[in-house]
């Protein structure tokens, strides 16, 4: 667990509903990247654990048999179901729970994807039981957007998001030290998932990176939501002076950019694989 943090439920309270339009996606094609790298074939079963609003098992599910989606936030959960309807995504399943919760008698995956999520829970001991949950020659997945990509090889056409100056009032109303639910993370979130996998017992790990670019319009509205789909500005923390943060946000973009339109580039992403050993 992250030093000095203890989780609680808060973590992504009232983030649900910005989450989707707030992220960027990720690159074109990286579930089929995955199915080709793991030879998935449609059978077995997945397990996302922190699947937020389902955007990974979504894409995902088409593979498997059943795909299963864990998450404690039960707005994301409703979230995710919502989508699979609209989407009609007829073999997931969402359950409400924490990683530390496992296994809660979900039974054998042949997939156990984290996406942007295992830095919040207790790895050692999450990575621990997910080798008991892996079939044999089953993988554990960590996919996130690849941080430090290579530079565009093209200028954008717009203004990217002023991210720094976001930040700058993020702190003006929140404090100097991130938050995260109810407390705060001086130190940032661990890294080094290659050293914790190996102690789980993990073998034969596998980079990926599935390459993106393209140039992705960005209304002022997709920038509010990205602010207030993030732990460290999740809607929660601001109280009773949410307005006043979202009309200083909403300024702040004006000022930068009076037609309040954006752009950026899509980041590749990573995806990161490791194996249960054969039986």
């Amino acid at each position: 667990m992250i030093d000095g943090w203890q989780w609680d439920s808060t973590l992504f309270q009232g983030s649900a509903a910005h989450y989707e339009r707030g992220r960027l996606p990720y690159a074109p094609g990286f579930a089929e990247t995955l199915a080709d790298a793991l030879d998935l074939d449609g059978q077995g079963r997945l397990l996302d654990v922190g699947c937020g609003p389902g955007i990974v098992l979504l894409a995902l599910a088409r593979y498997f048999a059943e795909a299963v989606g864990m998450d404690p936030d039960k707005d994301m959960l409703a979230e995710a179901e919502r989508q699979a309807g609209r989407r009609g995504v007829t073999n997931a399943r969402w359950v409400a729970g924490r990683a530390e919760d496992l296994p809660t008698g979900l039974g054998e995956f042949r997939v156990v994807v984290f996406a942007q999520s295992f830095h919040w829970t207790d790895r050692d001991q999450v990575a621990a039981t997910v080798m008991e949950m892996l079939e044999p020659g089953g993988a554990f997945v960590h996919l996130s957007d690849l941080k430090n990509p290579p530079a565009a090889p093209t200028p954008l056409p717009l203004l990217a998001p002023p991210y720094e100056q976001i930040s700058e009032l993020v702190r003006s109303y929140l404090g100097p030290v991130r938050r995260a639910g109810q407390g705060t993370i001086v130190n940032g979130t661990p890294g080094r998932e290659d050293l914790v996998l190996a102690r789980a017992g993990f073998v034969n790990f596998e980079r990926h990176v599935v390459p993106a670019g393209d140039v992705v319009d960005r209304p002022a509205d997709d920038v509010v939501a990205w602010v207030f789909s993030r732990s460290d500005s999740a809607p929660h923390l601001f109280g009773d002076r949410l307005a006043d943060f979202e009309r200083d946000l909403r300024a702040l973009l004006q000022e930068v950019a009076p037609g309040n339109l954006f752009a950026e580039h899509l980041p590749p992403t990573e995806i990161m694989t490791w194996r249960k050993p054969p039986a």
